[in-house]
């Protein structure tokens, strides 16, 4: 079977195993609807402008904290990586900042900067920064000494020598950091719509949701729709990475084999 079928074969059969459980009462239908209700308040929901400006809010925030996480993460991991006497004296600070849940430091971003959108863009743009940041750092680790040592006998400075040798080995790491910083940005947005109770976003209406009545058809569809986008998105950075590091892939296979 390919790939897509055992996907969709995977999907309709969670779809009917939940829509069997709510329908036989195994699960209460007003804690959790039957999996047709749910999918066509989807459709439904996509067809209201006050919705697709909540999921264009969202987007809007992922997207600009993923794009900043990776501008401050890439130039970081490379001095980082390149430098061992940074890293070394910059290590504590790194390792005391990256366990710090960000939705932890949303009272604090609140107080700071307000309950605009900048504070689920800045809280986001703290989450993404770290697979990005350590991918990068990673990189420089796996480099093959010979490498640096063949380039530097050939004459090569310090700056060629990152921009031949080491930026096209990290390539590769660093966009699979950033695929795994787009899952963890949109989590973040959403979170933070949430629990902070933004203006716009997915979470602002899976929040009104819940609270206005106790709608879980309006909840699970939101939720729908911010898990599909996510796989979307997974997706496409996983067949994009796969074009532009297809000679990383055989080279890593070769290696394997």
């Amino acid at each position: 079977m390919r790939p897509v079928v055992r996907n969709l074969v995977g999907l309709v059969a969670f779809l009917g195993i939940w829509e069997l459980a709510a329908r036989s009462g195994l699960v209460p239908q007003r804690d959790v609807p039957p999996a047709s209700v749910v999918l066509t308040r989807t459709v439904e929901l996509l067809g209201q402008q006050d919705f697709v400006r909540d999921v264009i809010a969202s987007v809007l925030a992922w997207a600009i904290a993923l794009c900043a996480a990776t501008a401050i993460a890439v130039p970081a991991g490379l001095v980082l990586g390149s430098l061992p006497a940074v890293r070394v004296a910059t290590r504590a600070i790194v390792e005391f900042l990256r366990p710090i849940p960000s939705v932890a430091l949303i009272p604090l971003v609140i107080l700071v900067i307000g309950g605009g959108p900048e504070s689920k863009i800045a809280l986001a743009i703290y989450a993404a920064i770290w697979p990005i940041l350590y991918n990068t750092i990673y990189a420089f680790d796996e480099i093959d000494p010979l490498l640096i040592d063949t380039a530097r006998s050939c004459g090569a400075g310090r700056p060629a020598v990152l921009a031949t040798v080491a930026l096209p080995h990290a390539a590769p790491f660093v966009f699979t950091g950033i695929r795994m910083s787009a899952a963890v940005a949109l989590i973040v947005v959403v979170s933070t719509e949430f629990i902070a109770g933004a203006s716009s976003g997915i979470g602002k209406f899976i929040l009104e949701s819940a609270s206005g009545g106790g709608r879980m058809d309006l909840v699970l569809a939101g939720t729908v729709v911010a898990g599909v986008f996510g796989y979307l998105v997974n997706d496409g950075l996983e067949r994009l990475g796969n074009r532009l590091f297809r000679w990383h892939t055989a080279t890593t296979a070769q290696e394997t084999a």
